[in-house]
This record gives structure tokens, sequence and C-alpha cells, in this order.
């Protein structure tokens, strides 16, 4: 049992961070306390990324509608996360550091096919779908050289920024956030913001760390949106209630 929890243990740290914790009682070491906050974080963004769409998702279905999801944002933001996998895997950075995105390429493939069927496309959904997983098997199945790996992971940048941009374009024009699910916003913000020090810890890749940093600052224009008109729609609805009780009160003090 002990060689079985110190094998687990040493997933989240190394060797010699192990001996401090655990055989030195040495707990003030910086470098293990950074290396097993980062694990940590690591491990709890990826058993969120599980569900972080699915809010998503089930607000699609309950609806019967995709209305005001931007499926060119969808798009953009697929190909952002199946590159930043892809690039990850073959690099061999650890699972931990990227694994979140397994979860998101998959939720993400799930909501443009939705929005492709309620859009009235059926058979267009299900040839994405099929044609999603072809382009996956060929970017990590050793058929893509890993130069072009990187250029991809690259145009990420721009193209994360793009993707998000356009959803809050769409935000702006419709003056409210349709059927885009708050939660799953606020857990994307909070989830890339992680991913910063994950990424600074565990790759040092300067690439990665600023494709999180850009994808911090767009999700925070959608979450900072999704604020914004549902305080918008709050004010209103507390304004148009007052002038209701007034007349009430009127009313009742005519009869």
């Amino acid at each position: 049992m002990a060689e079985l929890a110190k094998k687990g243990l040493l997933y989240l740290m190394n060797e010699k961070c192990f001996d401090n914790y655990f055989v030195e009682f040495n707990f003030f070491d910086l470098l293990c306390f950074k290396m097993l906050l980062s694990k940590g974080l690591g491990l709890a963004i990826i058993a969120g990324s599980v569900l972080v769409k699915v809010p998503q998702i089930l607000k699609i279905f309950k609806n019967k509608s995709a209305e005001g999801i931007n499926l060119f944002s969808v798009c953009l933001d697929l190909f952002a996360i199946t590159c930043h996998i892809s690039y990850s895997f073959v690099r061999g950075f650890p699972f931990s550091a990227w694994g979140d995105g397994t979860f998101l390429a998959l939720q993400t493939v799930t909501i443009a096919a939705l929005v492709l069927y309620y859009n009235g496309a059926k058979g267009k959904s299900i040839i994405f779908v099929v044609v999603y997983f072809i382009i996956l098997y060929a970017l990590n199945g050793g058929l893509t050289p890993v130069e072009v790996l990187w250029t991809a992971q690259g145009f990420n940048i721009p193209i994360l920024a793009l993707g998000k941009l356009s959803q809050a374009f769409t935000n702006y024009k419709n003056g409210g956030t349709g059927q885009l699910s708050s939660a799953t916003c606020f857990m994307l913000f909070f989830g890339s913001t992680a991913r910063i020090f994950t990424s600074i810890q565990e790759t040092g890749d300067p690439m990665m760390i600023f494709t999180y940093c850009v994808s911090t600052f767009a999700n925070g224009v959608i979450v900072s949106q999704i604020i914004y008109y549902n305080w918008k729609t709050d004010d209103t609805a507390a304004k148009t209630k007052v002038p209701s009780q007034k007349t009430k009160a009127k009313a009742a003090k005519a009869d």
C-alpha cells in the first residue's frame, strides 16, 4: 500500500521532492512546492475539462437551438485546440500540461456538430465529425512532421484571438450572449489563466505560454460581456418592476 502511494506521489513530484517532504520533512522547498502546485493544478484542470463545455451542450439540447453561437468562432477554437494537443503530444510534454485539450476538443466538435444540426444541416454535421477525426488521426498518428505542427501552433495565437473575438462581435451585434453558457465561459477563463502557470512550470515552451496568455485575454472579453449583459438585463428588469408596483399601489388607492 505504501509503495502504491509512493508511485502516485511520484507522479506529482520527482524523487528529490519526495525525499524532501516525506524523509527529511522539509516542507519549505519553494521549487518542490511550485512543482506540486503545477501538477495539482494541471490534474484539476483536466478533471474540470471533462465537463467544462457540457453546460453549453446541454443548453443547446434543452432549447433545441444554437442561436447566438458563431460557428466560425467554434471552428477556429476547435482548430486551435486540436493543433495544441497534437503539438504537445508529438513533443512529448506531460499529459498534465495539455490533457484538458483532449476533452475540450471532443466537446467543441460536439458543439460544432450541434450548431450545424440545429441550423438545418443534419448531413453536414455527421460529415464534419467524420472528417475531423480523420484529420486528428493524421496529426497524431505520425503522418504530420513536427515542424508543421510547430507552425500550426504558431498560427494558434491569431486564430484563437480571431475566434473568440468573432464570438464577442456576435454578442455585441446581438446585444446579448444568446445560447452561450456562462458556466462554460467562466471555466474556460479560469482554466486558461491557470494554464499560464502550469505551462511555465512543466514545459517552459514560450509558444504555449504566450498562447495561453492570449487565450486568457480573449476568454476574459467574453466573460466581461456575459457580466455586462446579465447586469443590463437585471437592471432593465428591476426598472420595469418598480413602476409596475407603483401602478398597483395607485390602483389600490383608487379602489
